[in-house]
């Protein structure tokens, strides 16, 4: 995932996909930079770990040539470039660039003759576990227990090494701390365990129906919120034209997998007039088993799904879909998960609706997920990453920080807007997601405390560990930029589409009714970056049909390269020049009005201390997809 900030001067190799190795303090040993993390300070020691306590780990492989696979991920993804489009296959990118049989056996012997068990061998990586006497003579380090937080780990009291013997056949090793890398799906989503549903009164389309007994906001009435966008308003907004991502392949992951999804599809695009979903066109490749069922709040990633398969669906209702579901919410297996799509090139769009704090991130993993979005590139496949929910993260962390793996330079990070679909689908305005709430007075008459306090917005900010990648320079402020080092690192986002909950998407999902027993279908408006992400994979979809269905791969160069044209809304944050507000109505207990109503006022645009702009900003990016956009991509 991210990498520490602890590391700056690495941060320009990791991007560029290098094994995290080189320098040794040992002339036998090849340091594993990076898998010491930052918070295995002296301070924080409180001892060695017992040489009996047990250890899983995963040694990551460099493959034959991992300096030649970030060149030529880089290369093949640039309009300027002679290799542009000149894609391989999975099979020729694992010939010319995966980990040889030879590397392979090299590094089994090495791990089991310092008695360690292999337990599972990949194209990516090697699986062992042991006890920590075993672990700490195959990396030479010493294993000890530290604080963080109010709880102890375990990690390594130095980088982790490899023997210089093999050759830099290891990338990195992830597992020798012990603490949680769990991710969490970026959305606005109740708990599906019982029934969520949203209370009226609401608009059809943004504006039509005025909040005329509730009191003013910014010198006037206010709408109430939308019902819920479907599929026809999206894809008016976004210039979708005739275009429906026929031929095209995306690919979903998450964790887990929703055991209705099939039904829960089929019956929204009924619903709402998508088109019906055509036999095959819908698949799962799911794990024989899951894993943190309680950790991950599993159930919870149902709804995620159920999300990103219907957004995917109603803004390109004839590209070809695969969920791909991992074991868990780990870093591990959501890798595993990835590694799944690109090993087997399942689709050229992958959506990514999760993501952690870059502080909770760790070089190590950095270098393994940068691994997997370089062979996706040469290949042809493109990953967009939501950009997460909590702005700033000031008031979720306490710092300011952006989200991983959606700062990686290899992924395409989507922000989130508010979006205004008016009368007869027409697009008016959008504002950058960044949401202040104020409740309605007990007499009715006024908003107490009003605009309020911020509850929600887009993600976005400065990465504190990857270095600026080619395609930001010349677009991206030097203001934002250099906000953390004065050589520019890496901004997010880099585009973006509504994602606002306050004017989100309607979604279809069995969930359970508040008799605890039985299950139906339901409908609920639902918002977060997690919509956005798929709403700008599906708008892809519709570009590579445009393109005659060549894959537009790895797409920020050519997103960057088409900036300040009119193939974007340049998205600001108070586009009438008045203040915008929504009235929201919600059920008290969340599903019914036995629980009381809760009646606020929702003002857009005030995504905590970022800001959209005229031009880039770390709200939006470039900007959203307008009218043409799609087209651009004819070849």
């Amino acid at each position: 995932m991210g990498m520490a900030a602890t590391l700056p001067m690495l941060a320009g190799a990791l991007a560029l996909g290098m094994p995290a190795a080189h320098a040794a303090d040992n002339p036998a040993r090849q340091t594993l930079a990076g898998t010491r993390p930052a918070w295995a300070t002296a301070k924080a020691d409180r001892g060695a770990s017992s040489d009996a306590a047990q250890v899983s780990a995963r040694v990551y492989l460099a493959g034959r040539d991992a300096t030649g696979l970030a060149a030529y991920a880089k290369a093949v993804s640039d309009p300027a470039s002679a290799s542009y489009g000149k894609y391989l296959s999975a099979r020729q990118a694992k010939d010319r660039f995966g980990a040889t049989a030879a590397q392979v056996a090299a590094v089994k012997s090495w791990l089991t003759s310092a008695g360690l068990k292999v337990t599972d061998v990949t194209e990516h990586y090697v699986a062992v576990s042991g006890d920590v006497a075993a672990a700490e003579k195959a990396f030479g380090t010493q294993l000890h227990n530290y604080a963080k937080g109010s709880r102890t780990y375990r990690a390594p009291s130095k980088a982790a090494s490899a023997p210089e013997g093999l050759n830099g056949a290891v990338l990195t090793v992830t597992g020798l701390d012990n603490a949680p890398h769990r991710l969490s799906h970026d959305d606005q989503l109740p708990p599906p365990e019982t029934v969520f549903r949203n209370a009226g009164p609401f608009s059809s389309s943004y504006g039509s129906n005025i909040a005329s007994t509730l009191p003013d906001a910014y010198g006037g009435k206010i709408p109430y919120a939308v019902k819920g966008y479907t599929g026809k308003q999206l894809r008016a907004a976004y210039g979708a034209g005739t275009r429906t991502g026929k031929g095209v392949r995306v690919a979903i992951t998450d964790a887990y997998a929703s055991p209705t999804i099939a039904y829960d599809a089929a019956t929204y695009a009924k619903k709402h007039g998508d088109a019906a979903w055509k036999t095959g066109q819908l698949h799962q490749v799911l794990p024989k088993s899951y894993t943190n069922t309680k950790d991950c709040s599993a159930a919870g990633w149902y709804g995620e799904e159920t999300l990103d398969v219907e957004a995917v669906h109603a803004v390109a209702p004839a590209a070809d879909v695969t969920y791909v579901g991992a074991q868990s919410c780990t870093d591990a297996d959501l890798l595993d998960a990835l590694g799944k799509v690109v090993d087997n090139h399942l689709a050229d769009i992958v959506s990514n609706s999760w993501g952690e704090v870059e502080s909770a991130g760790t070089p190590d993993i950095a270098a393994a997920y940068d691994q997997v979005f370089q062979l996706g590139a040469v290949e042809g496949i493109g990953f967009y990453f939501s950009s997460g929910d909590d702005g700033d993260e000031v008031a979720s962390s306490g710092t300011k920080q952006v989200d991983i793996p959606v700062s990686s330079a290899w992924v395409t990070a989507v922000g989130g807007t508010s979006l205004a679909v008016g009368q007869r689908d027409t697009y008016q305005w959008e504002t950058g997601w960044g949401t202040l709430k104020a409740t309605l007075s007990d007499d009715g008459k006024s908003w107490t405390d009003f605009p309020g306090a911020f509850t929600s917005g887009a993600g976005g900010g400065t990465s504190k560990s990857v270095a600026e990648p080619g395609y930001q320079k010349g677009v991206v402020p030097d203001a934002l930029a250099q906000a953390n080092n004065a050589e520019g690192n890496r901004v997010v986002p880099d585009i973006a589409a509504v994602a606002d909950p306050n004017t989100g998407f309607l979604v279809g999902q069995t969930q359970t009714l508040p008799d605890g027993k039985t299950q139906a279908y339901d409908e609920y408006r639902i918002g977060g970056t997690s919509l956005a992400a798929p709403v700008i994979a599906a708008v892809q979809a519709l570009a590579q049909e445009a393109a005659g269905g060549t894959p537009i791969g790895f797409a920020n160069p050519t997103i960057y390269a088409k900036y300040g044209s009119k193939l974007y809304h340049d998205v600001t944050d108070n586009p009438t020049g008045s203040g915008l507000a929504v009235a929201r109505v919600d059920f008290v207990n969340g599903y019914d009005a036995t629980g009381g109503l809760a009646t606020s006022v929702r003002t857009l645009g005030k995504d905590s201390s970022l800001q959209a702009v005229k031009g880039y900003d770390d709200v939006t990016g470039v900007g959203t997809p307008a009218r043409g956009y799609v087209e651009s991509y004819r070849r």
